[in-house]
């Protein structure tokens, strides 16, 4: 039995478990932390899987322990006591008068009923949540919604239904497309699903019970408090991810997942990370897609969990909170529409704001590759070459000389590439690299690894078929709603789109691009982090390397790429010239 309790602590007026009602008779639970008056103020919401009442310090405690001691300042301010993975820590909201709540999804944590992440029934429930929330004795009237990956992502979801009570949301680096951010990278199967859902969902699913973590606050079980059987928990949800698995093209399912952006019309802070294989394409796809007349993109780096957290990101967050749900004179009203954090290859940053994305003076330039030197340039090959490489090998690289200027790449790009396959499919991986003047890989901090690649696209051949409309030449569209195989040793034309990406590539530096079947991994001997059972080689835990995907005989042949003239084979990049 779940009953709902109170408390005052930490300057805060608490309230656990608060029944939240749904209109078929579900009762879904929330922790509410609200200022300690009989005021009426804005709401600050986040609905999911991920158990309001697990501590951030025991759940995911190795980035708990990088957070607290690289960014000093994202702990700085508060007991942490309430600090819960990718939500707000209430100690630093409510003081400036918000009511900060964290509901659990349906079957998830301590809210009974059928787990079935980002379906429509959940977004469903978001906008039953936001509406209650919204007519409460403590609220203003507006709700916000503010929250990292899953908490961004179907922030999405709920927007696009516009309920009436939701004044703004910041979807901070959250996917928005179910098939081609979380699934399938250009049609191939991304491994991370199956291991994020299986170590971070299931393991907070409604009835773990006692074989689960407790609230270190109230004592009471994260994800209970009934105890069933793993017969019975698996009865009590949808396997989303397997599900997925098995569904190779686009379909219904997906399609049901994945919000229709252009109906999202409230204000948008649209947050995205550089280098996230998950969220990176969502944030700016969201953001050009809403119908929103108010919205703003801002792009960082670092670590996937950092900046939300950290001053900058917390000051941006009050700024844009403060402005729609408060009223208050922050400042954003002259909030530029794009703010850049563009990366260089020592790791640090440089602030710059921008009037549009992609950048309206991008010199977008063709590099061409050529199998003949191995080389990467500006100047088409003279003649026409081909190179072999074996499917599952290292793959073949192709360099610039040494830039006799400093190059800055900030914006989408894309490669079109010609190639021919000895089997009837094939994949292909596109990786941008960086090499000092000493030959050593240039590797940034990515959202989910330390040595992250600087940028990388990736399609299934068999999936190459352009959506003509949708299609840009920097952004190329896939239908991924039929499969044409390959014939064994015929050419075929790929246009692969590579995510967005920023780095400033300094004189003496080589700029340079792999192509293989299988993911590129950081050269060195390690050792190599580990994370849900997947080395961290460059691409964090987003590795294509299931077996059910990938089948021998298929995707192990020899590939054969053409280069020259007539092929075409090359990058588009959008080089940005200094101001």
């Amino acid at each position: 039995m779940i009953t709902e309790r109170n408390e005052t602590a930490d300057g805060m007026r608490i309230d656990w478990d608060v029944p939240v009602p749904m209109a078929d008779g579900a009762l879904l639970r929330a922790d509410v932390f609200r200022p300690n008056d009989d005021g009426h103020h804005p709401v600050l919401m986040t609905l999911g899987p991920y158990g309001k009442g697990l501590a951030f310090q025991e759940g995911f405690a190795g980035m708990w322990q990088r957070l607290a001691s690289v960014y000093p300042d994202a702990v700085a301010g508060s007991s942490n006591r309430y600090q819960v993975w990718e939500t707000v820590d209430p100690e630093k909201w409510v003081p400036d008068g918000y009511v900060c709540i964290r509901v659990d999804s349906r079957g998830a944590g301590r809210s009974p009923g059928l787990l079935d992440m980002l379906s429509p029934q959940e977004a469903h429930d978001y906008y039953e949540a936001i509406e209650w929330a919204g007519t409460q004795p403590w609220s203003n009237g507006k709700v916000g919604l503010l929250g990292i990956s899953y908490y961004a992502a179907n922030q999405w979801l709920v927007a696009a239904l516009r309920p009436p009570h939701l004044a703004a949301i910041c979807p901070w680096e959250g996917f928005t497309d179910f098939y081609r951010d979380l699934n399938r990278h250009g049609g191939i199967l991304s491994r991370f699903g199956q291991a994020w859902q299986d170590y971070q969902i299931f393991t907070v699913q409604h009835g773990v019970g006692e074989h689960g973590r407790r609230n270190p606050n109230n004592g009471e079980l994260v994800a209970g408090p009934p105890t069933l059987s793993e017969t019975e928990l698996a009865a009590n949800r949808v396997e989303t991810i397997a599900e997925a698995k098995q569904r190779n093209l686009l379909d219904d399912f997906a399609r049901a997942r994945t919000p229709d952006l252009t109906r999202i019309e409230v204000p948008v802070l649209s947050p995205a990370n550089w280098a996230h294989h998950l969220h990176t394409r969502g944030n700016f796809d969201g953001w050009a897609k809403v119908s929103s007349p108010q919205k703003w993109l801002e792009v960082h780096g670092n670590e996937h969990y950092a900046e939300f957290y950290t001053d900058y990101g917390v000051a941006l967050q009050k700024r844009f909170f403060g402005h729609f749900l408060k009223g208050e004179d922050t400042g954003w009203d002259e909030q530029p529409p794009v703010r850049l954090n563009v990366r260089h290859v020592d790791g640090s940053f440089e602030l710059r704001d921008e009037q549009e994305w992609p950048l309206a003076r991008t010199q977008w330039t063709r590099f061409y590759l050529d199998a003949a030197s191995g080389t990467l340039g500006t100047s088409e090959p003279s003649a026409e070459h081909t190179i072999d490489f074996a499917a599952l090998g290292p793959g073949v690289d192709f360099w610039t000389e040494p830039l006799t200027e400093q190059l800055e790449i900030t914006g989408p790009a894309s490669a079109r590439i010609r190639l021919a396959s000895s089997t009837t499919d094939a994949d292909a991986f596109v990786t941008l690299r960086v090499q000092d003047p000493d030959g050593n890989e240039a590797s940034l901090v990515s959202a989910i690894d330390a040595h992250g690649v600087l940028a990388v696209g990736w399609l299934r051949a068999s999936h190459r078929e352009l959506d003509e409309q949708a299609s840009l030449p920097h952004q190329p569209w896939h239908r991924h709603t039929r499969a044409l195989p390959l014939t064994p040793g015929d050419p075929v034309d790929l246009d692969v789109e590579i995510w967005p990406t920023s780095i400033v590539v300094p004189r003496g530096y080589r700029l340079g691009v792999t192509l293989s079947g299988k993911d590129f991994e950081m050269p060195g001997e390690g050792p190599w982090p580990v994370l849900y059972g997947i080395q961290q080689r460059g691409n964090g835990v987003f590795v294509h390397d299931d077996p059910d995907d990938r089948p021998a005989g298929v995707f192990d042949g020899t590939t054969t790429l053409y280069t020259g003239p007539d092929s075409g084979t090359s990058l588009l990049l959008p080089v940005i010239p200094a101001r």
